[in-house]
């Protein structure tokens, strides 16, 4: 077999034999240099949970790549972990990392002529990274899930990462004791792995499943399991086959398989910041496609699972209810998923899904029937108006009232809202304001997991707005609307709100509105200037001078 991706490295005789001799020093024999070289991106680290239990994944990844008659070769990719990162200065390198780890795959795999690549990642942004990468590169590739947390317990109540958040804010209000505090904080997170919820790792992971970039009912296994492993084993053996296809990226991301990864994550309750990165990945794919489809597949597809942090189960009870296989063909049978795309197999989503029962098991509460779904329509909807011109993200299942009309309670930044609400600042009927959190104004658009998470834990969840151009965590819920554009740092209307404006958020009408007269507003711009930049040297300054709008999802690939 002839790799032209190599041949400059080692078909080319006399001229090329120092090549030769270096790979001979990392354990290339005369017979191995017809094989393909694969490249296995391992974001393996032990300072998080999330990503901790890479290793053995990888090890078996390696030892499978070879046995399949390819020639693996490791290299180690960053990671930064929200849950670690959150409410620090810490949390302004999270989204900035997804560019700096799709620049790190993309140099090692075309800096060494790689002729495939099997990404292991665990946390919320070595995953789109990893398929932004090779969509850009299109080189065979594959995705390797690192695996789900196992749910904490603590007094017969299910935990995962958001819990300590929560319990801060109920710890605060009163209502929660030190001993119920403690005991939440330190149960937490019982095993290796990423949150537990249909947070954004989990939903990330799930997609890539209806992308056609993963293995099918790979995505939502626990860590720890021994069926991790074989998956990843068997994610390789199946890249290898795809290098000599020579099935490439390209082949299975288009417009519909996009499609059909977000109606899957509307199916699943997934997070807002799918809609980040899937513009990203459309982009990094070159694939049509803006903010505003979000708002088309959400029309037509239910939310069909009770999956945290709107509902009641995580991620091993999905996977024990069938999964994701088990939704997707839920949306094959129902006519919203696009059963002739292809998948990284080899062969199309419906060969796929061929096996697998129309409707789910009747033994299980985690998976609702079509006729019967949590709710008739995707909650995350995409609300435009004065506040927002070119779109922002609202979660708004789960919401007695998706509506709010209230005075506006402006913040310039995530420690300075913080501080109201621990100090009983903010009241029922409040629209929070935090701005000059967006990609450039952060940079890097924080989340804002802390703030809303004390928000629920003082009750106040369902009766407060909270507006940002800054990011929200996948485990929040409430009436939030984030990724608010154009941010505050490039003039956009959130500049100018002040305090006590009056502000409609109305998920009905797909409706966020400054209820401020139009000569006002101009008065108000025509006075504003843009603050000095936070950041003037170091990566968080390259990143504010090269990153797009977040309608665009934030990228630095071709940004504004």
């Amino acid at each position: 077999m002839s790799f032209n991706r190599r041949s400059r490295h080692v078909t080319q005789g006399i001229a090329r034999s120092p090549n030769r001799a270096m790979l001979r020093a990392v354990g290339f024999n005369d017979g191995d240099f017809d094989k393909p070289i694969v490249g296995v991106a391992n974001g393996h680290s032990t300072m998080n949970p999330c990503n901790a239990g890479i290793q053995p994944l990888v090890d078996r990844a390696m030892a499978m790549l070879k046995e399949a008659g390819a020639m693996p070769q490791v290299f180690g990719i960053p990671t930064v972990t929200d849950g670690i990162g959150m409410g620090t200065e810490g949390m302004k390198y999270s989204l900035v990392s997804r560019e700096v780890i799709a620049d790190a795959i993309e140099t090692s795999v075309n800096g060494q002529c790689m002729d495939g690549v099997v990404v292991v990642g665990g946390c919320d942004k070595n995953m789109p990274a990893g398929v932004m990468a090779m969509a850009r590169m299109n080189v065979p590739g594959i995705f390797v899930y690192a695996g789900t947390i196992k749910p904490g317990h603590w007094k017969g109540q299910t935990l995962t990462i958001v819990s300590p958040f929560e319990a801060v804010g109920a710890y605060a209000a009163g209502t929660m004791s030190k001993d119920d505090y403690d005991g939440i904080e330190r149960n937490a997170c019982p095993s290796v792995g990423a949150c537990g919820g249909m947070y954004t790792a989990n939903t990330m992971s799930s997609s890539f499943e209806a992308l056609g970039m993963s293995l099918l009912g790979s995505s939502q296994m626990a860590s720890p399991d021994a069926e991790k492993a074989d998956s990843a084993a068997a994610s390789a053996k199946v890249l290898v086959a795809a290098i000599k296809k020579d099935l490439k990226p390209r082949d299975i991301i288009t417009r519909k398989s996009i499609e059909n990864a977000i109606a899957l994550v509307m199916a699943t309750g997934g997070s807002t910041n799918a809609v980040l990165h899937y513009l990203a990945i459309a982009s990094a794919a070159e694939v049509a496609w803006t903010i505003d489809d979000f708002e088309r597949i959400r029309q037509r597809v239910p939310v069909l699972c009770n999956l945290k942090p709107s509902g009641q189960y995580v991620a091993v009870d999905f996977h024990k209810a069938g999964g994701v296989p088990q939704v997707l063909k839920m949306l094959l049978k129902a006519g919203v998923l696009h059963g002739d795309c292809m998948t990284i197999t080899g062969r199309t989503m419906a060969e796929e899904l061929a096996g697998i029962p129309d409707a789910p098991r009747k033994d299980q509460d985690v998976i609702r029937p079509w006729d019967k779904p949590m709710y008739a329509q995707g909650h995350l909807a995409i609300l435009k108006g004065n506040l927002s011109p070119e779109g922002c993200v609202a979660k708004i299942t789960g919401l007695k009232n998706p509506s709010i009309t209230g005075p506006a309670r402006v913040f310039d930044s995530e420690n300075e809202v913080m501080d109201a609400i621990m100090a009983k600042k903010i009241k029922a009927g409040d629209v929070i304001v935090i701005r000059y959190e967006g990609p450039k104004g952060g940079p890097g658009m924080q989340e804002m997991l802390a703030p809303t998470s004390a928000l629920i834990g003082q009750g106040l969840g369902e009766s407060v707005g909270l507006i940002t151009d800054g990011r929200f965590s996948g485990g929040t819920w409430g009436m939030v609307v984030g990724h608010v554009a154009p941010e505050a740092y490039a003039g956009g209307t959130i500049a100018l709100v002040q305090e006590g404006d009056s502000i409609t958020i109305d998920a009905h009408r797909l409706l966020i509105q400054l209820n401020v007269a139009d000569d006002e507003l101009a008065r108000r711009r025509a006075a504003w200037k843009q603050p000095p930049p936070r950041y003037t040297r170091g990566l968080l300054a390259k990143y504010m001078r090269l990153v797009s709008t977040a309608s665009k999802g934030a990228i630095t690939d071709g940004g504004e």
